[in-house]
């Protein structure tokens, strides 16, 4: 896959079909969005792209929404790599381009820049100023300007249809089940290990701490949580804190702490992917540190026995 962040970069000849859309969380109705893009792209020689956008329009247009999102721009090109893309396009989304009418869109970016033939987008998507053009609008410009169109319906779990938005509020509620079944894989977290307060050493639950760069990017509810990660090509199971550490100290700092199992390695500046598997229990602030103790026992023990029901 080729990342494109400026449209001339792109080859003049080729011609392409192309999907629009944010694509936060990259979840099962994108992947089926994508999936057909792909397939299309080889029954018709076209070259399959998909063009983006970063920010996300909310972040640009409505300042005090305060969005966080499922996915950073580099875990999003990641698992959009991995899908089997040509060209990713990543348009940087301002009040200037937003402003673009329907038809402009479509005829200097579609047409001119990205010489799309086919267009497939998802069942809701609008575009153009102030999100005015639909489906039906799309189609009218695809006669005009020489393209199909196919609209793709929505992918539905348990008869609810999937969104961003749905898989955002789950992860809110610390619902990281529920987000993982919409996303159709584990929600991850990516940051880098640094020095802690070493509490949980002093616990014998040594932890690694992890600092995530992108103050952006969506935070489940704090509480414990069954986490696994690769390390030196291995996979590691272990359990996880989000919260304040209420037993300990008066901190209102947000903290990530991971206690791996049946691995004891100096992690100290390396970069890791935490995905997120299951939740455990609501934060708590415990009476005594021997009772935050017996509790952290008590947690190992149930991620171990979730990690083993769910391996076999």
């Amino acid at each position: 896959m080729e990342k494109v962040r400026n449209f001339n970069n792109l080859d003049s000849k080729i011609s392409t079909v192309v999907t629009i859309g944010t694509f936060d969380g990259v979840h099962l109705g994108h992947q089926k969005i994508l999936k057909r893009l792909i397939n299309t792209a080889k029954e018709t020689h076209l070259k399959s792209v998909v063009l983006t956008f970063f920010p996300h329009p909310r972040m640009v247009l409505q300042k005090d929404a305060n969005i966080k999102l499922i996915n950073t721009i580099e875990e999003r090109s990641t698992i959009l790599e991995q899908s089997g893309l040509d060209y990713l396009c990543v348009q940087k989304f301002s009040k200037e381009f937003s402003r673009l009418t329907a038809e402009d869109f479509v005829k200097k970016i579609l047409v001119n820049q990205l010489r799309a033939k086919r267009v497939i987008i998802g069942y809701d998507h609008h575009f153009g100023r102030n999100r005015s053009a639909n489906i039906d609008d799309l189609r009218k410009f695809g006669e005009q300007f020489n393209f199909e169109v196919e609209e793709i319906s929505a992918e539905d779990v348990n008869e609810v249809a999937v969104s961003s938005t749905k898989i955002r509020k789950a992860l809110e509620a610390g619902d990281i089940d529920k987000a993982n079944a919409y996303l159709g894989n584990p929600f991850c977290l990516n940051g880098t290990v640094i020095t802690g307060k070493k509490i949980g050493k002093q616990l014998q639950y040594p932890t690694a701490n992890l600092k995530i760069e992108e103050t952006y990017k969506l935070i489940p509810k704090h509480g414990v949580y069954v986490v696994k990660s690769e390390i030196e090509n291995k996979t590691v199971f272990g359990m996880m804190n989000i919260g304040n550490n209420p037993t300990i100290s008066d901190d209102s700092e947000q903290h990530i702490e991971i206690h791996f199992f049946d691995f004891d390695a100096d992690l100290y500046g390396q970069s890791l992917q935490i995905d997120m598997l299951h939740r455990l229990r609501d934060e708590k602030k415990f009476d005594s540190v021997a009772d935050l103790k017996l509790q952290l026992q008590q947690d190992e023990k149930d991620s171990l026995r979730y990690i083993s029901e769910v391996n076999g």
